[in-house]
């Protein structure tokens, strides 16, 4: 069966998908956060998040108050932690080191869509995606455990790029909403994928073995208003958010 997904939905004001926000200790767009903000049915912040949450409301800290803020609370800046308390939010302590708080918190986060019977069809994070490159990864390695944690796409973003896990099998994106950027990435990690195919593109890819000591589809210009792929394993997406829909243009390769 053929999943289909509209990745930039969530950013559009009147899309369609319902969708729970976590936020992370990441710098972020302040007009991607505000759209989110008022359209998720359920918002935490995992430790840190709770800081940058409180400073991009500043002055309207009231109107913006979590559901939840979990993690170990070793990022946490104390009178942030003395804020939220003091309003009510629950904050919930995480202190098993197994795990990042992100993973942590989409853990709760997915009992608490259980317990309130929320129907939505997504999980957005926002950040993730900048500074250290360990904590980069650590959240594509979160993408991973989210198969194993709900049910639900989980999509992190950040500044100008979108990240999301397709599971090996038959994908429809749908990439006509105009937030679009110009170019996609189609990455295996964990394991070289040993046949990718698609359509949609300006050039396809029809299939191609990837992998980092193969060859990695890194920056792949798109046309709209649909991208179609098959996978043999698990690839991470990334697509571009820019301010105009895809321009048809080319496809670079990289190999190794």
């Amino acid at each position: 069966m053929e999943r289909v997904f509209t990745p930039l939905d969530c950013l559009l004001p009147a899309g369609n998908l319902k969708f729970c926000l976590l936020i992370l200790n990441q710098p972020f767009d302040r007009g991607h956060f505000h759209c989110l903000w008022s359209k998720a049915a359920l918002r935490a912040c995992a430790d840190g998040g709770a800081n940058r949450l409180y400073h991009i409301t500043e002055g309207s800290q009231d109107s913006f108050l979590p559901d939840y803020i979990s993690g170990d609370f070793d990022s946490i800046q104390p009178e942030v932690k003395a804020y939220y308390k003091a309003k009510g939010c629950e904050l919930i302590e995480t202190m098993d080191q197994d795990f990042t708080d992100f993973t942590k918190c989409l853990q709760i986060l997915q009992k608490k869509i259980e317990e309130k019977g929320l129907q939505i069809d997504l999980i957005v994070t926002l950040g993730g995606l900048g500074g250290r490159f360990d904590q980069t990864m650590a959240s594509v390695e979160t993408l991973f455990h989210a198969t194993n944690i709900t049910p639900f796409p989980v999509i992190v973003i950040q500044e100008s790029s979108l990240i999301y896990l397709l599971q090996p099998g038959k994908h429809k994106l749908q990439v006509n909403t105009g937030l679009e950027g110009s170019w996609c990435g189609l990455i295996p990690i964990g394991s070289s994928c040993d046949s990718v195919t698609t359509t949609g593109l300006r050039w396809n890819l029809v299939p191609v073995q990837s992998g980092v000591n193969k060859r990695l589809n890194t920056k792949i210009k798109q046309a709209p208003p649909v991208c179609h792929l098959v996978n043999s394993a698990s690839l991470q997406l990334e697509l571009c958010i820019g301010q105009k829909p895809f321009s048809a243009a080319g496809i670079k390769m990289v190999q190794n």
